[in-house]
């Protein structure tokens, strides 16, 4: 048995004579979640695709639990469970019903599906909804229909795309921690283009921005690249009587006003963020709010593809 679940190597895929991703390897260990991060159109569907072997790679191999994926896909589809952004439900059918639907498709032994179903179910907190139609559940309660199909053979590696696309915060913050309860002894990619998805959820990073992979790494180096870089400031005084130049603390890069906000650019928010706060206090600015805006995706990938381009040269 490979120590890695999967492994994907130097994979590249042409729609045309249009590359869509070029040249991407990574891994995924037997437990935990990595996190696949792209802006839509990135190129993580078509990784998703080729490696649950919807479609076959223009270059590059697949390896599932050490087996080449194009030459078993038999038996590596067996060690892949699958949610896509849109559950495969049907409404008309119960919980259960369903659940036995996909136990049976996925080829489950009958003596063993009511076991798997009931497995399942408990997992993901559906056994008070047996015999509920899934047209009738929520949003979040079909969500977790969905994760339960994806795992009732007890797959190896889950990948999930988007799993919580459309879902209230309440919701999302449920799916998060289903999420982490799988991932203890399951391996879970994650597809998704929200940044603060992958730094609630995952463990390690593969980020894919225009077909290539501009980062690969552990959460906390990852969170070096998304520091923020801006403090949002308001205050009591007229901007048009206020001195700009009076923000210009120890740290400050620069300082413009944004609409009726002023905005502070530094390398060190905290640090900063506590200056201005004294000096407001010393010179009574009348300060009412200040607050550290986080990273768009945008920011972190035009971050990112600067280091790229400043290690290949």
């Amino acid at each position: 048995m490979s120590e890695h679940i999967l492994e994907i190597k130097n994979l590249s895929h042409k729609y045309g004579k249009k590359w869509a991703i070029k040249d991407i390897s990574f891994d995924i260990q037997t437990n935990g979640v990595l996190g696949l991060l792209g802006s839509n159109g990135a190129g993580k569907s078509t990784t998703i695709n080729i490696l649950c072997g919807v479609i076959s790679a223009t270059k590059g191999k697949v390896f599932i639990n050490g087996m080449d994926a194009k030459r078993n896909q038999l038996e590596t589809k067996k060690q892949i469970g699958f949610l896509p952004q849109k559950a495969p439900l049907y409404p008309d059918l119960t919980v259960d019903e369903y659940l036995n639907h996909c136990a049976r498709f996925r080829l489950i032994p009958k003596r063993e599906i009511r076991d798997a179903i009931a497995r399942v179910k408990n997992l993901c907190n559906l056994n008070d909804y047996s015999n509920t139609l899934l047209r009738n559940l929520s949003g979040g309660y079909q969500q977790r229909v969905g994760i339960a199909q994806a795992i009732v053979h007890n797959p190896k590696l889950i990948v999930l795309d988007e799993p919580t696309n459309g879902l209230d915060p309440v919701q999302i913050l449920q799916v998060r921690e289903l999420i982490k309860e799988i991932a203890k002894d399951k391996a879970v990619l994650l597809s998704t283009h929200i940044l603060s998805e992958v730094q609630a959820t995952c463990d390690r990073i593969i980020m894919i921005e225009g077909g290539d992979m501009v980062f690969s790494g552990g959460i906390k180096e990852f969170n070096d690249y998304t520091k923020p870089r801006f403090l949002t400031i308001g205050l009591d005084l007229s901007l048009t009587d206020f001195d700009l130049s009076e923000l210009e603390v120890p740290g400050v890069e620069k300082v413009f006003v944004d609409k009726d906000k002023i905005r502070v650019e530094t390398s060190d928010t905290n640090e900063v963020s506590k200056r201005i706060v004294e000096k407001s206090v010393e010179k009574k600015w009348g300060l009412n709010e200040i607050f550290i805006e986080r990273n768009s995706l945008n920011d972190v990938f035009a971050e990112l593809s600067k280091s790229k381009k400043e290690k290949v040269q």
